[in-house]
């Protein structure tokens, strides 16, 4: 049965390349490193996951593999979204055989469609599925903010489950969780504003910050989740300083060349995309030391 809820700690996962073919070998190291961890779900070609980058045939190899190894373990969401509403139909249309649980569908960028083309778009989207669809709003990325009163909207679709919140305005984040139906989640897509998007309502995150330390961040989630505050905001003060430097330079750099650091995958990217700097990598390594992260 798909999974009705986003709740808990999801890791937007990172491609792993090599030679610049995806690396199924560090792609298997890392699914077994969120099963050890916990991690409730992971979201598959996402924006962490170089999706831009990515041909279609690519995005379904890589949801099969992962479905196939981890299948009834852990929730699995595939990134259907797109600047075309017709891809987007058509790759979500494909997401159940994939084997996934939900779609998570970007807001389309560089058209900036008005909010009623936003509208439009997600209902095309979500007619073309039975499985739950949750949004995803990041402006800094899009190019346009996808305003409370178009969410709330898109809400009435039954199977228009939640958001992803990337905004970084919590007061948005407000309007929508004050006034959404019962049923309806927000989730974080911010790292560094998970714990009080989750103290105002919010069910969960969609992490970069998940796929370098999946256990600390399980561990965050599910003391905000009982409301445990005195240990959520520890977990998250400890987290602060990871959660920006998962951003030291474009997402998802820092994330993978973390992850080449700990020795779990290579240092490769796809063009645009290069690898870090010396002084990020210098500076990531200081803040893996800090939280015991390197290998010894």
């Amino acid at each position: 049965m798909p999974r009705t809820t986003f709740q808990g700690s999801w890791a937007a996962l990172v491609t792993p390349f090599h030679d610049g073919q995806i690396d199924l070998d560090a792609l298997y190291r890392l699914l077994d490193l969120h099963l050890a961890a916990g991690t409730d779900g992971l979201v598959i070609s996402g924006t962490t996951g170089e999706s831009a980058t990515l041909t279609g045939d690519e995005k379904i190899r890589l949801m099969e593999t992962v479905a196939g190894r981890v299948t009834g373990k852990i929730g699995l969401m595939f990134g259907t979204g797109g600047n075309s509403t017709a891809a987007a139909v058509e790759m979500t249309r494909r997401a159940e055989s994939l084997g996934a649980d939900s779609v998570l569908v970007v807001t389309p960028y560089y058209n900036k469609p008005t909010p009623a083309g936003q509208i439009a778009h997600y209902q095309a989207v979500a007619a073309a599925t039975k499985l739950p669809v949750l949004l995803y709003n990041v402006p800094g990325r899009t190019g346009t903010n996808m305003t409370a009163a178009t969410v709330l909207e898109l809400a009435k679709v039954p199977n228009i489950r939640g958001i992803k919140e990337a905004s970084g305005n919590i007061e948005q984040a407000m309007d929508i969780l004050r006034a959404a139906p019962a049923g309806f989640e927000l989730v974080s897509g911010e790292d560094a504003l998970n714990l009080p998007l989750m103290a105002v309502g919010a069910r969960g995150t969609i992490s970069v910050t998940a796929n370098v330390a999946p256990r600390l961040m399980k561990e965050f989630v599910d003391a905000a989740l009982r409301n445990t505050w005195d240990e959520a905001r520890r977990r998250h003060f400890e987290l602060l300083d990871l959660h920006r430097a998962m951003f030291y330079e474009s997402n998802p750099i820092p994330c993978k060349t973390a992850l080449a650091l700990m020795g779990l995958i290579r240092d490769e990217f796809r063009l645009p995309l290069v690898p870090a700097t010396g002084s990020t990598r210098d500076r990531l390594a200081v803040v893996l030391e800090k939280l015991g992260l390197l290998p010894s």
